[in-house]
């Protein structure tokens, strides 16, 4: 709409009367937008009653997915990773002091086939929501993609074989998070969580694993697998080659260097305590151990998981 000077200007332009500089400078500020706003954006949110602000306290705070299956990222640095990934985006939501971070998030947020809504809300109801101490005030609904069996056996863009990670009964999900960075930085195609005896694999995607991973968990494929068994036999009928972690002292472990990592390849990293069952440790095509000094048992997984890719992405020359 025009506002009143505006109008007398415009008249005044047409009756023939010069623009006064004063005119020019209130017309360039009514005509331009505002370049932290979208036109997909709303009034401020001033109720913890509102809609989006309970499906972001669920999954930032709760930590768990919404009804839609949306997961939450929070922090400019993840939200971006998010906007990046290609996963469907419910929506983004800033604080006021967030919206500094509105020129950084651009190129995603103020194109015009976006099809999320861009929220705001105060500062106070944000901090209601967010799952970290201090928040940026910026945060994201995001439904992870999903993937089947199929696809994450298809060989990488660069045409190298099937390299896939295989978390068995990792609880923590710092350690989910940075274990699936570690392999995503070294080369990994996909990663596999499954269950190993009683103990589950936390959540790629709960808020802790997905800061640890520091987006990884959005741009890498990965499968919830079935049991271990069934996926063992799985991988073997596929003519993938399965490695387990082990930190026993046995002769016929391999060391990482021995291991030809060109060729298809899971590995199976067990459980933070108690590692991998000892039957499935059998039931894969090898073991690997890291040999160490005497005086320390062994790496813990997330480390051990590092050395192992490194080697990985040394011989499949992906660094």
């Amino acid at each position: 709409m025009w506002n009143d000077s505006v109008i007398d200007g415009r008249f005044a332009a047409k009756s023939g009367q010069a623009r006064s500089p004063h005119w020019q400078k209130l017309f360039i500020l009514v005509l331009m937008p505002d370049p932290g706003k979208s036109a997909r954006s709303s009034p401020v949110i001033s109720s913890r009653e509102n809609r989006w602000l309970k499906e972001f306290r669920v999954a930032l705070r709760g930590g768990l997915p919404t009804e839609s299956g949306a997961v939450g990222v929070e922090g400019v640095r993840l939200t971006e990773e998010a906007l990046s990934s290609g996963c469907r985006i419910e929506a983004v939501l800033f604080s006021e002091s967030g919206r500094r971070h509105h020129a950084r998030l651009a190129p995603y947020l103020d194109r015009e086939e976006i099809a999320f809504p861009i929220l705001y809300t105060t500062g106070r109801l944000f901090e209601g929501i967010a799952d970290t101490e201090h928040p940026q005030g910026i945060a994201a609904l995001v439904e992870p993609r999903e993937f089947s069996f199929d696809d994450i056996l298809r060989p990488s863009l660069s045409g190298a074989a099937p390299l896939l990670i295989v978390l068995a009964g990792v609880q923590d999900p710092g350690n989910v998070g940075t274990m699936l960075r570690t392999a995503a930085a070294f080369g990994a195609t996909a990663a596999i969580t499954s269950a190993s005896g009683q103990s589950g694999t936390a959540s790629p995607f709960s808020p802790k694993a997905l800061r640890a991973s520091a987006g990884a968990a959005l741009h890498i494929p990965i499968l919830a697998g079935p049991a271990l068994p069934i996926l063992l036999a799985q991988l073997h009928a596929s003519k993938i080659r399965t490695l387990a972690t082990s930190s026993h002292s046995d002769a016929s472990a391999l060391a990482p260097w021995d291991v030809d990592w060109r060729e298809p390849i899971a590995l199976l990293i067990g459980n933070e305590g108690a590692g991998l069952p000892e039957e499935i440790e059998r039931s894969t095509s090898a073991r690997v151990r890291i040999p160490i000094s005497g005086g320390i048992e062994s790496l813990n997984a997330a480390a051990a998981a590092a050395v192992l890719f490194y080697e990985s992405s040394r011989q499949r020359n992906s660094l």
